[in-house]
């Protein structure tokens, strides 16, 4: 259900706030050329520094930063699948992160809709040894939106 609507408004929306970001590690790679929009955004949930240089988010109650890209190929969904190691016919313990569908808004809580979003279980974040992001920003570049 979710991908029909994806398909039915002709964009894929996805919320990034990891090496996906603008400025980040991944960003030219992936997502520089096809986006087509490009906006600060906001989620609740809970943000983790991972030791391998790379965040992870849950859900949670509090809030994570980050962007929400809108592409014009539905392709990149699976290019993003590849990276985030997630593959949907495999059980969801044996991703490393499993996509989602959820309702993201702009940093003063305006809705923006329904986008994709790669989540972490906690277990997995406890394993890895994440540190809590309690601002719900995380930047390897530095970068600080304003």
């Amino acid at each position: 259900m979710a991908e029909s609507k994806i398909k039915f408004s002709g964009l894929v929306r996805v919320f990034v706030y990891g090496t996906l970001k603008p400025g980040e590690a991944n960003y030219k790679r992936y997502c520089a050329g096809k986006v087509v929009d490009a906006r600060l955004a906001m989620l609740p949930g809970k943000l983790f520094a991972l030791p391998m240089g790379y965040p992870a988010m849950t859900r949670g109650d509090s809030q994570v930063y980050g962007y929400l890209l809108s592409f014009t190929n539905p392709g990149i969904l699976k290019q993003l699948d590849v990276l985030e190691d997630y593959q949907p016919s495999r059980q969801m313990s044996k991703n490393l992160y499993n996509r989602q569908f959820m309702e993201v808004y702009e940093p003063k809580g305006v809705c923006l809709g329904d986008a994709w979003v790669y989540l972490m279980s906690p277990e997995q974040i406890c394993q890895f040894g994440g540190v809590p992001q309690p601002d719900g920003w995380w930047s390897n570049s530095g970068f600080t939106p304003n």
